[in-house]
């Protein structure tokens, strides 16, 4: 059998879609959020008929390129999300994206004006990505996966007004994003990612409960669901800036067992950019690795040689069915042409390697 293949999450938006993607290069900053959020704060004050069957058409279209591309599990692309961070909050309570509060985040490979925790979060009452899920699955036969926002990752994409406990926020972010996790495993999804980007930049904090956060999103979550986890080094400011802030590599081998030992299936990382330790890949020694093999915010084509030789140095530390193939994060920065280009030499890739 060849390896499998999968996507992370985001997929290029087409011109026609009226949803803009939060990170963005405007003159003067490095990231237009706050603009964009209040964008879509005002916009999704009146939804129109048009937006809703843009908004279908674009996630037929996302899901159709990969499925086409050769990939095993798609994603929805998350073409209704001005970012999977905020997209989800906004159906949280005690998220205000009216007044919003400027601070760093990423380490401080960013600055933004972000949405403002001030009360209790908790769900609303009404799920929402079982739509999703439901309109992205009848573009095809094969398994779609739908991806949600980890705890710590909400808590450095947001501002927190209301808790003076950390560890607390935390825990009620893992417990709503539990509500709409359990409501997918309900309709029929078998892949469910929790995005964790931050563990890479906050290791310590990661340990300490990020973990137990990770588990609690997936508690009551029946067999025969996947629980994913994807933890990124860092997006840039524009596609091939070379130069951006990332995170220590060293954080993916302080990570690595305990998340081994958790109850999550497969752990999703990136390589692409930056080849990892191949003692990394010991590490894991019950759970599956999604391995990042096509660079996202590099515009160069990797060819299927060039990926299939790196995917065949990680199989001399890992066994082939738990290995899976990836671009290393998500794909908003490219053009659909260069996404579907990277995406069929990672599939061939793929098929050629075992």
């Amino acid at each position: 059998m060849p390896l499998l293949t999968t996507t992370i999450g985001a997929y290029p938006k087409p011109h026609w879609l009226p949803i803009t993607d939060w990170f963005k290069k405007e003159a003067g900053q490095t990231v237009a959020g706050g603009e964009v959020t209040q964008r879509m704060t005002r916009a999704l004050k009146a939804p129109d008929t048009e937006t809703e069957q843009a908004a279908v058409k674009a996630t037929h279209q996302a899901v159709t390129d990969q499925v086409e591309a050769g990939i095993s599990i798609p994603t929805d692309g998350e073409q209704r999300r001005e970012n999977y961070i905020h997209y989800h909050c906004r159906h949280l309570e005690g998220f205000d994206f009216e007044n919003l509060t400027h601070r760093s985040l990423r380490g401080g490979a960013y600055e933004a004006d972000l949405p403002s925790i001030r009360a209790k979060v908790r769900p609303k009452g009404n799920h929402f990505l079982d739509r999703d899920f439901r309109i992205a699955q009848a573009a095809t036969d094969h398994p779609v996966k739908i991806t949600v926002p980890g705890p710590l990752t909400i808590m450095d994409t947001t501002a927190n007004i209301h808790y003076a406990d950390e560890q607390q926020l935390a825990f009620d972010l893992a417990d709503a994003l539990n509500f709409e996790i359990r409501a997918l495993a309900d309709v029929g999804c078998r892949y469910i990612q929790v995005d964790e980007p931050v563990f890479a930049r906050q290791s310590e904090r990661a340990l300490k409960f990020g973990v137990e956060c990770l588990e609690r999103c997936f508690h009551g979550v029946p067999e025969g669901v996947t629980r994913v986890m994807h933890m990124c080094c860092g997006y840039p400011a524009k596609l091939d800036d070379n130069d951006y802030k990332k995170a220590d590599p060293q954080s993916y081998l302080a990570l690595a067992p305990a998340l081994d030992q958790s109850t999550i299936d497969q752990i999703s990382i990136e390589d692409a950019h930056r080849h990892n330790d191949p003692a990394l890949f010991e590490l894991f020694k019950r759970a599956t690795l999604i391995l990042g093999s096509v660079a996202i915010a590099q515009s160069r084509i990797e060819s299927i040689d060039e990926i299939s030789a790196r995917l065949g140095t990680v199989l001399e530390h890992i066994d082939g069915h738990r290995l899976v193939a990836a671009p290393d994060c998500g794909l908003g920065y490219l053009s659909r042409e260069l996404a579907i280009a990277k995406l069929g030499n990672l599939s061939a890739a793929a098929r050629k390697i075992i």
